[in-house]
C-alpha cells in the first residue's frame, strides 16, 4: 500500500519537486504568518499588516489561473468567462456576510442597506438560507457548478470548440454582468455588496482575522494544485492531453470527449468560484465590475504568461502579473492595460512556453 502510494506520489512530481513544492508552502504557510503575527512591529522581519490581504488576493488569483490552466493548458478550452465563476463565488460569500450583519447597518434592518435604500419590503427568496455558513459555501459551489455544467452539456453536445467557444463564454459573462448591474436583480447593483463586519463571528477588520483567512487561502491552494497535479498526471489526464491534441482520434479509440471536458469544464468552474468566496472577505467588496470580459482575459494572461500546462507557472505568473499590477497601477495608473497587452504580444512572440517552458528547457540545456 505505501509502495503505491509513494509511486503515485512519485508520478506526479520528482522528489526535488516535491521538496520544491514543500519549501513554497512552508514558505507561505508558516514563514510569513510567524512574521506577521509573531515578530515585533519595529523588527526587519516584521510583514506589515497591510501585506496580508494583498498577499490574500494573490493566493487567490493563483487558484482562478489553476482553474484556467487545468482546462486550457489540458484540455484545449480557452475560457475567456471564468470572471463569471469568479464572481458568482464571491456573491455567494458576499449574501451570507450581509446577511450576518441584519440589524447592524446603517438602517438597523434585518434587510440589507441597499436593499432598503430602494424600498424593498422583504428578503428576495433567492437571499434566503444565506444566514448559514455552510448552506452560503455550499451554494458559492454548487451553483456556479451547476451553471457551467448546464452551459457545457449544450456547448460541447453541440461540438461548439475554438475560438467560437472562446466568444460564448465572453458573451454570457457579460450578460451576467448587465443582469447584475440592475438594481432589480437584488444584488445591489453597480455597487454590489459591501460593508462587511464579521465572518463566523470574527470581526473581518482584526489582524488576526484576516490572518486567518490568509491561512485558509494558502492551504486551499495548496490543495487546488495538488488536486489539479493529480488530475492531470493520470490516465483522466493523459486522455485530456489526448483530447486537447487530437480529439478525432482520441474519439476513434473510444474515449467519449464530451464527457471528459464537461468534467473538467465543470470541476474549473468550481474551483474558480471557490477563489472568489475566499477573494470577497478579504478584499471587502463585491460587484458586477469582477465580471466584466477584461478580467476573464486576464486570468488567460496569467497562464499564457506562466506556462500553459504547468500548474506552477500558472500560479507564478498569476502572482507576478498582480505584483506587477499593484505596482503600476499606483505608479503609472494609465500605463497597465498597455503593459499588459506589450507583456502578452512579448510572450506570445518569444516565450510561448511562458516562465515555466522557459525554465524547463534552460535545465534540460545544462543536463550533461
Amino acid at each position: 500500500m505505501l509502495a503505491r502510494v509513494r509511486q503515485r506520489l512519485l508520478e506526479m512530481h520528482t522528489t526535488r519537486a516535491w521538496a520544491a513544492l514543500l519549501s513554497a508552502a512552508a514558505l507561505v504557510l508558516v514563514v510569513l504568518p510567524l512574521s506577521n503575527g509573531v515578530m515585533a512591529p519595529n523588527s526587519a522581519l516584521h510583514a506589515p499588516d497591510y501585506l496580508v490581504p494583498l498577499l490574500g488576493k494573490f493566493l487567490c488569483f493563483g487558484i482562478s489561473a489553476l482553474s484556467v490552466d487545468i482546462i486550457w493548458g489540458f484540455a484545449g478550452i480557452l475560457s475567456l468567462g471564468h470572471g463569471l465563476f469568479f464572481a458568482l463565488g464571491g456573491y455567494a460569500m458576499g449574501m451570507y456576510l450581509m446577511r450576518s450583519i441584519a440589524g447592524e447597518g446603517v438602517y438597523r434592518s434585518v434587510l440589507p442597506d441597499f436593499m432598503v435604500f430602494l424600498d424593498w419590503k422583504s428578503l428576495p427568496w433567492y437571499w434566503r438560507g444565506f444566514d448559514s455558513f455552510p448552506f452560503a459555501m455550499m451554494m458559492a459551489l454548487l451553483g456556479p457548478g451547476l451553471l457551467a455544467f448546464v452551459f457545457g452539456y449544450f456547448a460541447f453536445r453541440s461540438k461548439i470548440k475554438g475560438v467560437y467557444f472562446s466568444i460564448v463564454t465572453q458573451a454570457l459573462t457579460y450578460a451576467a454582468m448587465l443582469l447584475f448591474f440592475q438594481n432589480s436583480a437584488g444584488f445591489g447593483g453597480n455597487n454590489g455588496l459591501t460593508d462587511f463586519k464579521h465572518i463566523l463571528g470574527f470581526p473581518l477588520h482584526a489582524a488576526t482575522t484576516r490572518l486567518g483567512l490568509y491561512v485558509v487561502s494558502g492551504v486551499t491552494l495548496l490543495l487546488a494544485y495538488l488536486a489539479c497535479r493529480y488530475i492531470t498526471t493520470s490516465k483522466f489526464g493523459r486522455v485530456l492531453t489526448a483530447i486537447r491534441d487530437a480529439e478525432l482520434k482520441a474519439r476513434f479509440c473510444g474515449y467519449e470527449s464530451t464527457n471528459y471536458k464537461l468534467f473538467v469544464w465543470t470541476f474549473s468552474a468550481v474551483l474558480c468560484a471557490l477563489a472568489g468566496a475566499l477573494y470577497v472577505p478579504q478584499v471587502g467588496i463585491i460587484n458586477p465590475s469582477e465580471m466584466q470580459p477584461s478580467n476573464s482575459i486576464e486570468m488567460a494572461i496569467w497562464v499564457a504568461v506562466g506556462g500553459r500546462g504547468s500548474l506552477a507557472g500558472a500560479v507564478l505568473g498569476a502572482w507576478l502579473i498582480n505584483g506587477g499590477k499593484s505596482w503600476l497601477t499606483a505608479a503609472f495608473p494609465s500605463a497597465w492595460l498597455y503593459v499588459l497587452g506589450a507583456l502578452f504580444i512579448l510572450v506570445t512572440l518569444f516565450l510561448p512556453k511562458g516562465i515555466a517552458g522557459a525554465w524547463s528547457q534552460l535545465m534540460r540545456k545544462r543536463r550533461p
